[in-house]
């Protein structure tokens, strides 16, 4: 195992076991140098088998660790964020089927892992004396479920985003993908004064993100319809992300929704710089329509952990993914989609206007077809060693590609940081033009990939 854009992730009990959770809880307490650890985890059947086996690593070390049980993300990293000693750790696969899991790290202070840091765990990972406390120095585990404490907290935190306002006579349904918010986050709208709706909300170890939640909208824009809600918010599994669905049952992505706030906190004056950060899958709509709007673009990596560098780096406020990942760096160092959501509520209740009519005036997105690629053998490495860099293989595909496409549209190739993918993404002036392009790439990756053995050379 490796780690990603978000951790590392596997298959549960095959390609992520319980071992390795253990070695990374002990490796990961000697490497960053921490005294105590907050792990909390969503509703997956396995969740609970790696919270322990990582409790057991980081106790092995010497750390003092505290199982909060079923938490959002967002609960985790806040946790992080109170104490300069305190790891946080979060089991969950985010968006996967439930057979999926993984283990995401929150450094003292709340940030995500730098790559430097994960270099340097990945390295000592499998030396079994690494960062192994004498037998007198051995942390203890305590069980505080459902948060406790830490969720009130949390709540309070939340909802001092709304400075005071209150959400009354609007109607929100809300989807928890069956997760971690399935508690927390109806709880946060209806003390927001919101009227909930909540769906996919009662989870059974097995049915987190099936069917439901922030990639799969569809039965919460079919609720909002039946219900006649005003806005409809989706999580995934572990609530670090936000999709929102308005009256009508069409779905806002996260570009629209960063554009939205972008636009009203530059038009309250509180969005520093005048700047947003995204990332390089934001669609090329978000930028032309933000340029318009006075607002600079600054772009990353994949991966929200780089979207926070970026804020810290320049002391800016708001930056997001395209997934539903949005940061809002005065109040979290982390996606956050109930804040996210609530944000949102807050600025239609606020501005008295639909959803659909603020989405439509915050951006017009470019057709976007993203096509992922099954890797071969080769690109599969071990830990540390280089992936293929398709880019630079489809160098001269992707110039022709771009070329034809002008300043309207644009292509981007790039492994994925969790699966054994490559993904092609092009926008385009039409789909059909997106769709054109982002074929002729696909089968050139499919052309360079049968040409797995190099040519034999002369001896």
């Amino acid at each position: 195992m490796r780690f990603g854009t978000d951790g590392v992730r596997g298959v549960a009990n095959t390609e992520l076991a319980p071992s390795y959770a253990l070695a990374l809880g002990r490796t990961a307490a000697r490497v960053l140098g921490v005294r105590r650890a907050v792990i909390g985890g969503d509703t997956r059947r396995s969740t609970p088998m790696f919270e322990h086996a990582l409790a057991a690593g980081l106790a092995s070390a010497g750390v003092d660790v505290t199982l909060v049980g079923v938490v959002p993300t967002p609960v985790v990293a806040f946790e992080a964020s109170r104490d300069d000693a305190t790891l946080g750790a979060v089991v969950s696969a985010s968006h996967n089927v439930f057979t999926d899991n993984g283990v995401k790290l929150f450094a003292p202070g709340g940030h995500k892992l730098s790559d430097d840091v994960q270099t340097r765990i990945e390295a000592s990972l499998h030396d079994e004396g690494f960062g192994v406390a004498a037998p007198e120095a051995v942390g203890t585990i305590r069980v505080a479920d459902d948060g406790g404490e830490r969720l009130d907290d949390y709540r309070s935190h939340v909802l001092a985003a709304l400075d005071g306002r209150s959400l009354s006579g609007l109607t929100v349904a809300l989807d928890a993908a069956n997760g971690a918010g399935h508690r927390i986050a109806p709880e946060i709208f209806t003390a927001a004064g919101a009227s909930v709706i909540a769906v996919h909300v009662d989870p059974d170890g097995a049915n987190i993100n099936a069917g439901c939640g922030a990639t799969q909208p569809e039965s919460l824009a079919a609720a909002v319809r039946a219900e006649g809600a005003d806005i409809g918010v989706a999580l995934d599994g572990d609530g670090d992300r936000c999709i929102a669905v308005d009256a009508d049952g069409a779905v806002v992505d996260g570009d629209h929704i960063l554009a939205i706030c972008a636009t009203d906190l530059r038009d309250r004056g509180a969005l520093r710089a005048d700047t947003v950060v995204v990332t390089v899958m934001t669609n090329l709509g978000f930028r032309l329509a933000m340029e318009a709007a006075g607002i600079r673009v600054v772009e990353t990596a994949v991966g929200d952990r780089y979207v926070l560098e970026a804020l810290e780096r320049e002391s800016l406020s708001l930056g997001g993914e395209q997934s539903g990942h949005v940061i809002f760096r005065d109040r979290s160092t982390t996606g956050d989609g109930i804040l996210t959501g609530l944000v949102l509520a807050d600025i239609v209740a606020r501005s008295g206007r639909s959803l659909s009519e603020l989405a439509a005036e915050a951006m017009t997105s470019l057709p976007q077809v993203l096509v992922n690629v099954a890797t071969p053998p080769t690109d599969d490495a071990s830990p540390g060693a280089p992936r293929r860099d398709w880019t630079a293989v489809l160098a001269d595909d992707i110039a022709a590609v771009e070329a034809e496409l002008g300043d309207h549209g644009r292509v981007l190739v790039r492994p994925s940081g969790t699966e054994p993918l490559v993904r092609v993404m092009v926008e385009a002036p039409t789909e059909q033009d997106a769709e054109r392009a982002a074929a002729r790439l696909v089968a050139a990756i499919d052309d360079r990939s049968r040409l797995d053995e190099p040519a034999p050379t002369d001896q």
